[in-house]
C-alpha cells in the first residue's frame, strides 16, 4: 500500500524544489556518478531506479549505456513531472512507493538487471523494508546499487552534528545501519554484499548481487 503521508510530504518539500534541485543538490549527494560508473550493466540491461527524482541518474545512465532499458520509481508526483520533462520516451516511469510497488503491474517487469538506490533510503521511512523489497527484485545475476549519507565517521564531530541537522530540515536521516542491513538483506535472497566508505565515510556505497 502507498504511504499517502509520505508522499505528501515529498510533493510538499520538491514541489518548488524539484526546480533547482539538480544544481544544489551537486555539492553534497558525493558519489552518485562512481554508482552509475561502477553499474556494468549487461547489453540490454532492464535498469530501476528507486525514487528516481529529476531523472538526473537515468539519463547519466542512458548516455553511458544507451542499449539499455530504464525504468523509474518515485513517491512524488512533483518530482516525476521534473523526470518526464528530462527523460522523455527514453524511460518508463511510474508512481508508486519503494516499499510495496508491484513491478509487474507498473511496469510489465518482475525482475530487473541493475537497481539503484542514491541518496534516496535516507528518505524513506521504512527504510528497510525499502532494501528488502528492491533485492526481491533482482533478477539472477543481477545487483542492487546504493549510495546514501554514511556515519560521516572519519570527519570532525562539529562537521558531522552540522550536517545532520541541516539534513534533517530536508527530512533526511542517514542510516547509520545501513552496512549491517546490506548484509542481512543480501543473506535473505542468498546473495552477497559489498560495503565501504566514501570520503572519510561521509557517504557509503554498498552492492548486493544475486
Amino acid at each position: 500500500m502507498m504511504d499517502a503521508a509520505h508522499a505528501e510530504l515529498m510533493d510538499r518539500t520538491y514541489r518548488h524544489q524539484r526546480l533547482v534541485y539538480d544544481l544544489t543538490r551537486a555539492y553534497y549527494l558525493l558519489g552518485r556518478d562512481r554508482l552509475i560508473a561502477d553499474l556494468a550493466p549487461p547489453p540490454g540491461a532492464r535498469i530501476l531506479e528507486l525514487a528516481c527524482g529529476t531523472g538526473r541518474n537515468l539519463r547519466l545512465i542512458q548516455q553511458r549505456h544507451p542499449d539499455v532499458r530504464l525504468y523509474g520509481l518515485d513517491i512524488s508526483a512533483e518530482m516525476l513531472r521534473s523526470a518526464r520533462r528530462r527523460l522523455g520516451s527514453r524511460a518508463t516511469l511510474a508512481f508508486g512507493d519503494a516499499c510495496s510497488f508491484d513491478a509487474q503491474a507498473l511496469f510489465g517487469v518482475a525482475a530487473f538487471d541493475r537497481i539503484v538506490l542514491s541518496y534516496s533510503l535516507s528518505m524513506i521511512p521504512d527504510w528497510q523494508r525499502a532494501l528488502s523489497h528492491a533485492a526481491a527484485h533482482l533478477a539472477p545475476g543481477g545487483a542492487l546499487h546504493v549510495v546514501d549519507f554514511g556515519t560521516q565517521a572519519g570527519l570532525p564531530g562539529w562537521f558531522r552534528e552540522g550536517l545532520r541537522r541541516w539534513l534533517a530540515r530536508f527530512h533526511v536521516t542517514p542510516r547509520d545501519a545501513l552496512p549491517s542491513v546490506v548484509t542481512a538483506t543480501a543473506a535473505a535472497i542468498g546473495g552477497s554484499a559489498r560495503c565501504g566508505g566514501l570520503y572519510r565515510d561521509y557517504a557509503v556505497r554498498a552492492v548486493i548481487s544475486r
